[in-house]
């Protein structure tokens, strides 16, 4: 005779069984206790009103007390769903605030010839200025022109230049800084020259920063206001003139004042001095404190790799940097890195066609937080303000012609004047803030629950418990009552008896 097996209960429902009858030794409260409970609760919590509806006798007392609890909870629904999408727009408030120091930073200035190129030089290479124009492409886009004059003539300059560097052509052709083009030098009463300034590559070619951050100078600081840099420089213009065809038909100094460590960022902020005046410049210190997203649209993580201190102009030089080189397998010198040089003849053909790329996809953003180079959370400006007096004066037109051994139509053409100071030792802190932050959106919410409900913590674990309570009597009814009234059967009868005492699960 075959044994029958008998079928195994699925998971599912042995664990319903197991509910059912862990529910069914917890006894059901009568309609009678139900009632008692909501009462209890009516008249024991802390919520205000909600006692008075339950007390008073008359029923239009009821309702006036009806009436006012549920205008009351209203309000606080109203005002707290305000106060949340307030919050969540996520506000802030700027403050500015004025410090007053004993000492301050003194900052970095980079300075340049408008005429970038020896004159000697340039006529020997006559596309100089085009293929320069190709080569810091890199810091400014640009079109460069295929019906551009000298575009035949460059293409066949650089089929037959194959080792033509214009890196080695503008340090050794550009404009350069020793004694006779910085003919003095005073910072702060003592004596400074060339050695106190490091070299740099910018638009305008070959520029020196003075203060830079791997110089000893970054260290001081400033104890004096009114007093500062002072320079003399030489732009000597028989031999550095760039071609005024090309729209170059200045000539002096152009400089821009930065933090040490910030890389020069000429372009919209360069300070321009021209030949024959004395430029006075007094400069204050401001620094901007950006919140992060979503208050605002700073990135605290994002370090740079070539530069200690985050700024969008490196960010951005980073950015384009990395993308040439995976293109290009090569850097250009104008961008940081240690990578391969790139060739002339690499800018024309590789570099350049991926600016535009980048351009076009927008590879290379800044500003806002999603961008490549969101907008730096701390940094430090240097606002100027300039004025202008001829210089020199007539006696002192005699007295350094004599001195220089120069006509004095020479000095007139040729001598630029910079003086560099500070206003007042004080820096000026322009700070974004949250304006509201999660302690005051809870004391809002909680003064609001106090004010229209009297309600408070406590408040709000009573209505959980009640609610919570009520939910498991429900489920109790739902998993024990429902089923035995549709399979017909009668219900326990140790359910109908009379309890005294609610037992919770």
């Amino acid at each position: 005779m075959e044994q029958i097996e008998k079928p195994k209960a699925s998971p599912e429902k042995g664990l319903l069984e197991k509910l059912k009858l862990c529910l069914s030794k917890k006894p059901l409260p009568s309609p009678t206790d139900w009632k008692k409970f909501d009462h209890d609760f009516a008249m024991s919590t802390s919520f205000h009103g909600v006692h008075n509806i339950v007390r008073n006798q008359s029923r239009i007392r009821k309702l006036i007390w009806l009436a006012v609890v549920l205008g009351s909870v209203s309000l606080v629904v109203w005002q707290i769903y305000s106060r949340l999408v307030n919050y969540f727009t996520w506000p802030t408030t700027t403050s500015i605030e004025v410090q007053y120091v004993e000492k301050i930073d003194f900052p970095a200035v980079t300075f340049c010839n408008l005429n970038r190129f020896q004159t000697e030089a340039a006529a020997k290479f006559g596309i100089i200025f085009f293929l320069w124009n190709i080569v810091y492409k890199v810091l400014h886009l640009q079109e460069i022109r295929s019906n551009y004059t000298g575009f035949k003539e460059a293409v066949d300059f650089l089929a037959s230049h194959q080792n033509f560097s214009i890196t080695e052509f503008v340090k050794n052709n550009g404009f350069y800084l020793n004694d006779s083009t910085l003919l003095e030098c005073d910072f702060f009463g003592k004596p400074c020259g060339p050695q106190d300034f490091a070299h740099v590559f910018t638009e305008y070619g070959n520029c020196f920063t003075f203060n830079h951050g791997e110089n000893i100078q970054a260290k001081e600081k400033v104890s004096v206001s009114g007093r500062g840099l002072s320079l003399l420089f030489n732009v000597n213009q028989e031999e550095f003139t760039d071609d005024p065809a090309l729209g170059f038909v200045d000539a002096g100094i152009i400089f821009v004042i930065h933090s040490p460590k910030k890389v020069p960022q000429i372009d919209g902020l360069g300070l321009s001095s021209p030949v024959g005046m004395h430029a006075r410049v007094t400069i204050r210190q401001v620094k901007t404190v950006h919140q992060e997203y979503p208050w605002g649209e700073c990135n605290p993580n994002i370090k740079l790799q070539n530069f200690s201190t985050y700024s969008t102009s490196g960010c951005l030089k980073e950015c384009k940097a990395q993308h040439i080189q995976e293109q290009c397998g090569c850097l250009p010198f104008l961008l940081p890195g240690n990578g391969v040089e790139c060739d002339i003849q690499k800018f024309y053909d590789c570099v350049s066609p991926t600016l535009d790329l980048i351009d076009v996809k927008g590879l290379c953003t800044m500003g806002t937080h999603n961008s490549s180079c969101p907008v730096p959370c701390e940094e430090t400006e240097y606002p100027a303000t300039i004025s202008y007096s001829t210089f020199p004066s007539q006696k002192a037109l005699k007295y350094l012609s004599k001195k220089l051994n120069q006509s004095q139509e020479y000095i007139r053409e040729n001598l630029v004047n910079i003086e560099i100071n500070y206003s007042d030792l004080n820096y000026k802190i322009t700070q974004q803030q949250k304006a509201v932050s999660v302690s005051e959106l809870l004391a809002d919410v909680g003064g609001q629950l106090g004010l229209f409900c009297g309600a408070s913590m406590i408040t709000i674990i009573e209505i959980i418990e009640y609610v919570f309570t009520n939910f498991y009597w429900i489920c109790i009814l739902f998993l024990l009552k429902i089923p035995e009234m549709t399979q017909g059967v009668p219900p326990p009868q140790h359910h109908l008896g009379k309890r005294n005492r609610i037992e919770e699960c």
